[in-house]
This record gives C-alpha cells, structure tokens and sequence, in this order.
C-alpha cells in the first residue's frame, strides 16, 4: 500500500508540475507529535523540538457526476508533498489538476505546479521562496509564471490546532488568451488552519489567499474551507468549498468561481 500511495503521488507530481490552477490546494501542516497542552508546546517551550518524518504526503480526489438536463462531470486531483533535507530546510510541493465537462463541452482543464523552499520551518518566524506555473482554460490562461518569496509566521502550532500567516512579494507574468500579457508585482498574504476534533477523527482546514497587485488595479483572492473524517488510518471521506476570484479576466469569463466538491484523501503523516 505504501509503494502505490508513493507511486501515485509520483504520478500526480510529474504530470502536473508545470501549472497552477486559481484556488490552491492546502499545504501540508507541519507535524507535531508532542501532546496538545500549552506546557509542551514546541513554541512556548523550545527544549521541545518537534521530530517529523523525512517524507510526508497528501493524495486528494473528487468530483461530481450529474445526468439529465443538464450533464455535468468534474474530477479533482491534488496532492501535497513534503521533504526535509534538514532540521532548517523543507521542499514542498502542491501539484494539481482539474477537468470538467458540462453538456460535452469543454468547461476546465486546470493545471497546478509549484516547488516551496521554507527556510527555519521548526520556527515560530520562518522564510520562503517558491515558483509556480499556471495554465488554465477556464480563466483562458496559457501561461502564468510566478516567483516568490516572504516570511510566514505560527500563530497556534499544536497537535490539535494549527494556524499559520504568511506574507510574500511575487512577480506574475500571465499570457492570456485574448488579452494582452500582463508582468505585474502582488503582495500575496495566506492564511491557513488545520483543526482536529473527536480523537482525531474529524478534520477542519481552511486557505484563504490575497493577492493585490501593487501600482495598479488588478486583485485575485480565493479560499477553500474543507471537512473531512477517518474511515481508516489512511483514508478519509472529504467534502471541500472553494471560491475564486479575478478582477482582471478575459471577456466572456465571469470574474467569480465556486465549487462544491466530495472524495477521498490518502495521507501518510
């Protein structure tokens, strides 16, 4: 079981590493074994330092299928992936990919791409820099670059509740396909959680991104609010909101996107 979960999060990785879709995926959280009480908060008491595996993964999918008057199919795959070379530097990725059909026709084709550098992730106050790739039909991108890099802060990071703030500079280069290309500077901030009820058993995250350009008016945001509960050590049933929105979109596309998903998620912490 873990050589196929290993297997198809590779699979994931390689066929969607050169894109990024507008509503994110959720990171990993960072892992943290020691009990849930302000005394062995690795934060609050820093003899305490957290010991997490090399290697971390995540492997999303769902969708929904609906037939009559109106015919309509999405598939969603994501995964998020962890690898520590050291006690002071991660690499992480969150590949992605969309694909949806309503009345036969052609509705999104949304691809996701991006490697994450964080530098002193142990810390209370850490660093990152990442890059990312876009392509997306239902925004009608064929290409959207971006470069990043920002500093990100532990609000709560204990067993049972994570929330973390992050604040980036990035330079996003997008190829649209009926507008002229656009090179523009954003301030990007994040805000996630990740909060664990009933021993465990049920789990809340959420995202929520902003990003405004600087010098010029042109704002993206998007957030996902995720439920979901253990069928196994392995497996769970998950059901995800996302929301997305473009100010600057190409004409006959809505500025405003939401979906309301179902499916499973393999992890291994």
């Amino acid at each position: 079981m873990k050589v196929l979960s290993f297997l198809l999060c590779l699979w994931c990785f390689v066929h969607v590493a050169s894109a990024q879709i507008v509503e994110q995926p959720d990171p990993l959280r960072p892992s943290t074994p020691t009990p849930d009480s302000t005394a062995t908060d690795s934060l609050t008491n820093p003899a305490v330092a957290p010991v997490t595996p090399i290697f971390r993964y995540r492997l999303t999918a769902d969708g929904t299928v609906t037939a009559g008057n109106v015919t309509r199919t999405l598939l969603q795959l994501s995964s998020a992936i962890d690898y520590e070379l050291s006690r002071q530097i991660k690499l992480s990725t969150t590949p992605s990919f969309v694909f949806g059909k309503q009345n036969g026709i052609l509705a999104e084709r949304e691809w996701l791409g991006d490697l994450r550098s964080t530098f002193r992730y142990e810390d209370r106050l850490y660093y990152l820099a990442f890059g990312s790739f876009e392509r997306s039909n239902l925004r009608r991108i064929l290409k959207r670059w971006t470069a990043a890099a920002g500093v990100g802060y532990k609000l709560i990071n204990r067993k049972r509740a994570y929330l973390s703030i992050t604040n980036v500079i990035l330079q996003e280069r997008t190829d649209f396909a009926e507008l002229n290309d656009i090179n523009i500077f954003r301030n990007s901030a994040r805000l996630f959680g990740e909060y664990t009820f009933g021993g465990d058993r049920w789990t809340v995250t959420h995202t929520a991104f902003y990003q405004p350009a600087l010098g010029r008016r042109n704002i993206r945001w998007n957030a996902t609010l995720s439920v979901q509960v253990k069928l196994s050590a392995l497996l769970s049933l998950r059901s995800t909101v996302a929301n997305a929105y473009e100010s600057v979109v190409v004409p006959g596309r809505k500025n405003n996107d939401f979906r309301l998903t179902g499916g499973f998620v393999f992890e291994k912490k």
